[in-house]
């Protein structure tokens, strides 16, 4: 058996990808030019979202959805533990308490029931995780915001080509983040995108992106002038023509890679149903799972074990994610103990991530398969 090393996830650049990019790097823009406006329109068209915003990553995208909706210090913010930690640190970045809400036990998404339980009078929004791939249960948690007049934003950074209810990931609340981060649905290197429907919205993150100046570049060259003002803290969080230039191939193929991640899903499914000590979450009926993640929850055996084992035979496997609030930063912070999402505790214990890619070939999957299924017997 080959002892390659499988990824539990890589990009997929081509020839074409490649020649978009050099062709913005012969032309008299690198950055900030026509490139990023292109990006922002043709991706925006996809999801189905009036305005979109091209940020230098996932987590500046994170970070400008909580500046453009006015997180400020005290402020609560209900996030999931179970994400990356930059779902969270962003509210930080602001000044905002995080308040971590727990999940569902089958697919291990932000748990409606248990968010109107942990709202308070500084609560000023909701971030759901499509954790996975999977899209959150948007429906009820839009009541619970609209309810008491919060702020819905999802951080769709795994869920890009995904729906919910036949509606697109992108769409689907106030604010939608995206991450092209080379093992994410698509790629720019590093990179990111907000979408909303809201032209407020869209415009503070604009200008947050670009250290809260008054004028841009090509306002003022349009109007012959070197004036501009500073009017609030920003950021340098914008992303080049040359990212932009891949993001745009990378998009034309986001359907088809969707498809083949979920046949790739659909093969480890069939095999695991076989194996009594692999489970797989649970995906609804009224979602489209984008599957940037395959995960699944090791019982009756030690995870670290079969972590270690597969690893042994080159089978880059992943756990994602230790809870937010074990880390140094939340205990040492806020005071945040073990115990706070007893189900999210529980999952972290089990989890496993499998290699999914769209490059990867049948063989790839068999060779996972075929692993895994002697880990028992071992």
């Amino acid at each position: 058996m080959s002892k390659r090393v499988l990824p539990y996830g890589c990009q997929w650049i081509e020839e074409d990808d490649i020649a978009a990019v050099v062709e913005v790097l012969r032309s008299g823009w690198l950055t900030t030019g026509p490139k990023v406006e292109e990006f922002e329109a043709v991706f925006s068209e996809f999801v189905g979202a009036n305005y979109a915003v091209a940020v230098s990553s996932g987590t500046a995208a994170l970070h400008a959805a909580m500046y453009a909706i006015g997180i400020e210090p005290d402020d609560e913010v209900i996030v999931p533990p179970i994400t990356f930690a930059a779902t969270a640190n962003a509210v930080v970045f602001q000044g905002g308490v995080p308040v971590f809400v727990d999940v569902r036990e089958d697919t291990l998404l932000l748990d409606p029931e248990k968010v109107e339980s942990a709202l308070s009078p500084r609560t000023k929004a909701i971030i759901a995780v499509d954790y996975t791939g999977h899209p959150c249960d948007y429906d009820a948690l839009r009541a619970v915001a609209d309810r008491y007049g919060l702020v819905l934003v999802a951080d769709a950074c795994h869920s890009l080509g995904g729906a919910y209810k036949g509606r697109k990931v992108g769409s689907l609340a106030d604010l939608n983040i995206f991450s092209f981060h080379p093992v994410k649905p698509i790629t720019t290197g590093e990179g990111g995108m907000v979408t909303t429907d809201r032209a407020d919205f869209a415009q503070r993150m604009r200008s947050f992106r670009n250290h809260c100046i008054s004028s841009d570049h090509h306002q003022r060259d349009r109007e012959g002038s070197w004036f501009y003002e500073i009017a609030d803290l920003g950021f340098n969080y914008r992303l080049t023509d040359i990212q932009c230039a891949l993001g745009i191939s990378q998009l034309k193929k986001l359907c088809i890679w969707t498809e083949r991640r979920q046949e790739i899903a659909c093969r480890y499914n069939e095999a695991i149903s076989h194996m009594d000590y692999v489970k797989p979450l649970h995906v609804s009926q009224v979602v489209s799972h984008a599957y940037h993640l395959y995960v699944v929850r090791i019982v009756g055996l030690d995870r670290a074990e079969v972590f270690f084992a597969l690893r042994e035979h080159g089978i880059g496997v992943n756990v994602h994610y230790i809870p937010v609030y074990y880390h140094p930063l939340y205990r040492e912070r806020f005071g945040m103990k073990r115990g706070l999402c007893p189900v999210a505790e529980d999952a972290y214990e089990e989890l496993l991530t499998l290699p999914l890619f769209p490059k990867m070939d049948n063989g790839d999957i068999e060779r996972v398969i075929c692993v895994l299924s002697e880990i028992k017997s071992a």
